[in-house]
């Protein structure tokens, strides 16, 4: 189990609040395709298709950030808006401390893109550092 998904706002039992689906990965190669799969499979349940091709691409893109950087369990957390205005929140938590690094990739670089399309795609995303680790998180505009 790893701690790094303290997320702002959780809701007390029996309150009204945003849903959430999250999953921990062990820290191997198939934890990417793992959860994409389980990502779609759960905006699919909550009707969250249109988001659902992007959503996938940026956490494969942070998932694999995690495998490549650290040793450990990786968590996949979404949280379903409460109405239609607010967006969706998708975190993704390794147990390494250190925050990422946005790099600028050469045409000819087969890495070093992922951050970039976090940033270009999101509505907005940051790090949050947790007590054994750091949660990197990114939001998307629903339609409608």
């Amino acid at each position: 189990m790893i701690g790094v998904i303290d997320s702002d706002g959780d809701r007390a039992e029996g309150a009204e609040g945003p849903e959430r689906a999250e999953w921990h990965f062990p820290a191997d190669p198939g934890a990417v395709r793992t959860a994409r799969a389980r990502v779609r499979k759960q905006l699919d349940a909550w009707g969250l298709d249109e988001v659902g091709d992007m959503t996938v691409l940026l956490v494969s893109e942070l998932v694999t950030n995690s495998l490549r950087h650290a040793t450990g369990p990786i968590g996949v957390r979404l949280v379903r808006p409460v109405n239609g205005a607010d967006p969706l929140r998708v975190e993704v938590s390794d147990p390494l401390p250190d925050p990422p690094r946005e790099r600028s990739a050469e045409p000819d670089d087969e890495s070093g893109r992922g951050l970039q399309l976090v940033a270009c795609s999101a509505r907005r995303w940051g790090t949050r550092q947790g007590r054994t680790g750091k949660t990197v998180w990114f939001e998307l505009s629903l339609p409608g």
